[in-house]
């Protein structure tokens, strides 16, 4: 069975046509292995196709390029190209988006496209380059060679599958959590330093959920009295805490939210916390955060036993920590 096209370069529409799926794709908001399997091929493949199709529409030749070539260069070309137009749209107001991205590099597509098409057929019918399938079945085979193609035709479509299978499938990213405090002013910035006895003072604690599952968060929050210098009989830098008493514990469940950077940052969970301190001194305000729940501690009890096992950043099990310097007159 012969296969061929020789009316029409079918290799630059079916290009065409795919480009316009992707287009189609991206600004109906589709996400997900579909956009990746259609936007793959117009990151590393068409845009550098159709510049080789435009300088070589024909045959091989002493002056052309075979199929083998083409398909290189094509790769080769398009890793070059695509960053090139990143590099230029970086000097524009539009700047490097997905819209102006996909958009310049559709527009460069079909201009290479149009001019491929008017070089193709400016040749003779002969010296066009078209694609050629030669489809043969032996007829004499012995069970040996009946074998092998049939093993080398399964390995064709395995390798096939397992290509298709690694492309689509969404990859999981890093797993992490967001953990921060802000401000009574919603920003970073203006935190309280210097309180009075049992003044108050706001800040905003927040929370988003990176971790591909739902999770179920606690924060405790501790008030240290502690101090920091050198041990000349151990030789190292040592912390020692006088004083650790619980404050507060927050929970809260929350969903995975998936990390998008084309869209604007959003706060997942932000709680306003009023703080009241009743004692005088110069503190560590902690904020410990667990992955689950954690044990229940009594207010006005001094934890300072449970100190090292709950701060050191060497032996604690809190997932994340944060901390204020507070000075309470």
């Amino acid at each position: 069975m012969h296969l061929s096209y020789q009316k029409y370069p079918m290799t630059i529409f079916a290009c065409l046509v795919w480009s316009l799926l992707t287009l189609i794709i991206v600004f109906a908001n589709i996400i997900g292995p579909v956009r990746v399997f259609f936007g793959l091929p117009i990151v590393l493949f068409i845009p550098g196709y159709m510049l080789v199709y435009a300088l070589f529409p024909g045959k091989k030749t002493d002056e052309g390029i075979d199929i083998i070539e083409r398909i290189a260069l094509s790769l080769g070309l398009s890793l070059a190209i695509v960053p090139l137009i990143g590099l230029g749209l970086n000097y524009t107001p539009w700047g490097i988006n997905l819209t102006p991205i996909i958009l310049s590099l559709e527009l460069f597509i079909f201009c290479l496209a149009s001019i491929a098409i008017y070089r193709w057929y400016q040749l003779p019918s002969s010296k066009r380059f078209i694609i050629s399938i030669d489809i043969k079945f032996p007829k004499h085979e012995n069970n040996i060679d009946k074998a092998l193609t049939i093993i080398l035709a399964a390995s064709i479509i395995i390798a096939a599958s397992l290509l298709i299978y690694v492309i689509i499938t969404p990859k999981t990213g890093e797993k992490f959590t967001e953990f921060y405090l802000l401000g009574s002013k919603g920003i970073a910035d203006d935190y309280p330093q210097n309180l009075t006895t049992n003044d108050t003072a706001n800040v905003i604690i927040g929370i988003v959920n990176h971790e591909y599952k739902q999770m179920n968060y606690t924060i405790e929050l501790w008030l240290v009295n502690q101090s920091y210098g050198y041990n000349e009989s151990s030789g190292q830098n040592e912390t020692t805490y006088y004083q650790a008493w619980f404050l507060d514990s927050l929970s809260t469940n929350l969903d995975h939210t998936p990390i998008d950077i084309e869209i604007e940052w959003q706060p997942q969970w932000e709680k306003n916390y009023t703080l009241s301190i009743n004692r005088t001194g110069d503190f560590k305000l902690l904020f410990l955060l667990y992955k689950n729940q954690t044990q229940t501690y009594d207010k006005n009890i001094n934890y300072q036993s449970l100190a090292n096992q709950k701060f050191d950043s060497e032996k604690t099990d809190a997932y994340r920590s944060l901390h204020l310097w507070i000075n309470v007159i």
